[in-house]
């Protein structure tokens, strides 16, 4: 028996279990149904690539097919203590003031940019140093690369010939402006959010972490919630109990996935999955918005970058045992080492565009397949439209917790978000057509220079882009009786049950979502320990 169930031990779990946990007179159980984050290349920055195939580190979520092929694609999440933050690319940014604020404007009060940013700043260990925006001293270290490739400077470079603000730190400005990934990087190592938040109070009495343990279903007393039902590691059934509340934080697509399997969701969903209906709740698993990432490739005329290093299994051991003298090199960066905000037109308030760039290339490839770098060298670069407007869904397809879910991201359904994308990969063209990059470049390799109109960047961009893994909205927050839930995270219709993952955001906060799932989190501790009083909606 606990006071607070906390299900999932990704980014926001960990950082509940660890506020939570502050006051000794509460109890907390924090259930995970992967394993320890004992493995190393957890730590290693660019060892993910390594355990993206084991299906007992990573889940493997298929989704529909879409695109020009009718090809489908899978969308790893972590299943491991950290969850996705063990696994992730580890670029760190906190989107944009009007994100936040548009999150009131919806009728969600206490969300808003002047409350989230000390948060930021409280949680933030910053490299370079506290500022008014940046934070330091806090668990989570941020910083930018150790030893960039001198490639990354001429991209950087790139930037400000096209307009771009070169910054030493891309999160302390709004505007146009392009510099080195900040990342949850230090000294060569990843820190998940388990290695910030969960390993320090891990001795703490008061808290207990369970792992390999599948929670498979809520239980109730009435219509409240009082615990969960669970499978171990050695396949028995057990049971949890919660004095206080029950918390999900499985993201938006485990989180829904609980839901429904325990009759809360569309009833047309649940009865077609043979699970009773106890809430009728359309927006479960609704709304679902994804992050489709552009790609664009080029051939360099020179044998420079990371694809000398890292394209053969030779030239990975030989680069990982440099990587275990001095942490440093390929294996200690983030995915990409050089981000840039844009507009993908000039009459836009703010930017609506993110690249991520890199001085490596991968060869094509498709769902299932093994990610592979190339051998003759390259460069990349892969942009988001930051807000999309289309939605997608996630249903079960039975009451068989091992069943596979019916993910249907709908990429590009809205005129806006198929123009922003093709206006932004004209963009992208342009940036890589600026010196001093211009002229390392001897061809595009992807998608091909006769890729010009928008339907073929679109069909490009679905049949050869990337998932960005930044899924939100599947269980929303909002004010209406229809949203999931409401402005405390409070799941209408139960009492006692809370969500805290990236599935309450009811719009998309423009960039990655790992660092803004935290310090949301952090301050979800406050609202459920009665810290902070929710302010009353307009």
């Amino acid at each position: 028996m606990a006071d607070y169930l906390i299900i999932g031990a990704g980014s926001a779990g960990c950082v509940l279990a660890a506020r939570l946990s502050e006051d000794p007179h509460v109890r907390v159980l924090l259930i995970e149904a992967g394993g320890s984050d004992r493995n190393p290349l957890y730590h290693v920055p660019k060892g993910f690539g390594k355990l993206f195939d084991d299906p007992g580190k990573v889940w493997h979520y298929p989704t529909l097919p879409f695109g020009p092929d009718g090809q489908g694609e899978i969308w790893p999440r972590g299943r491991v203590l950290g969850g996705s933050s063990s696994i992730n690319g580890m670029v760190y940014n906190r989107g944009q003031r009007a994100d936040y604020d548009e999150l009131v404007r919806l009728g969600n009060p206490g969300w808003g940019w002047d409350t989230i940013l000390p948060i930021f700043r409280a949680i933030e260990d910053n490299a370079l140093g506290p500022s008014e925006t940046r934070g330091a001293g806090g668990p989570l270290h941020v910083s930018p690369p150790r030893d960039p490739d001198p490639l990354c400077e001429e991209m950087i470079a790139a930037g400000t010939a096209l307009g771009l603000t070169a910054m030493r730190d891309v999160n302390e400005s709004e505007g146009e402006r392009v510099g080195h990934a900040m990342a949850t990087i230090k000294d060569g190592r990843r820190v998940s959010a388990a290695r910030a938040f969960l390993r320090p109070v891990r001795d703490r009495p008061n808290l207990t972490v369970v792992t390999g343990t599948l929670v498979t279903e809520l239980l109730f007393d009435g219509d409240t919630a009082v615990g969960v039902r669970a499978r171990n590691a050695g396949g028995g059934v057990v049971e949890y109990r919660a004095d206080r509340e029950v918390i999900l934080c499985l993201g938006s697509l485990g989180t829904p996935k609980l839901l429904q399997s325990s009759g809360i969701g569309p009833s047309e969903v649940l009865r077609a999955a043979g699970v009773g209906v106890r809430l009728d709740r359309a927006a479960v698993g609704s709304r679902m918005r994804e992050h489709r990432c552009l790609a664009l490739k080029f051939r360099l005329n020179e044998d420079l970058g990371y694809n000398r290093s890292l394209s053969t299994p030779a030239r990975q051991g030989a680069t990982a045992l440099k990587y275990l003298l001095n942490r440093k090199g390929p294996l200690a960066a983030p995915a990409y080492d050089v981000i840039a905000f844009l507009k993908s037109r000039p009459d836009l308030d703010r930017p609506d565009a993110q690249l991520l760039m890199g001085p490596w290339s991968v060869a094509t490839y498709k769902a299932g397949e093994t990610v592979t770098v190339e051998r003759p060298p390259g460069v990349s670069v892969v942009a988001e439209v930051l807000r999309p407007t289309s939605e997608g869904s996630v249903a079960i397809t039975s009451a068989d917790p091992g069943a596979p879910l019916r993910v249907d991201p709908n990429y590009f359904d809205t005129d806006h978000d198929r123009q922003v994308a093709a206006d932004l990969f004209r963009r992208m063209r342009e940036f890589f057509a600026q010196e001093p990059i211009a002229s390392r470049l001897a061809h595009e390799t992807f998608p091909g220079t006769g890729v010009r109109s928008d339907e073929e960047i679109i069909d490009a961009a679905l049949g050869g882009g990337y998932c960005g893994y930044h899924a939100i909205g599947t269980c929303a927050m909002g004010p209406d009786e229809n949203d999931v839930v409401d402005s405390q995270l409070r799941v209408r219709g139960v009492d006692n049950l809370r969500i805290v993952d990236c599935s309450v955001l009811p719009v998309m906060v423009s960039g990655n979502l790992n660092g803004p799932i935290m310090a949301m989190a952090w301050h979800a501790a406050d609202l459920i320990l009665g810290r902070v009083s929710p302010p009353a909606a307009a």
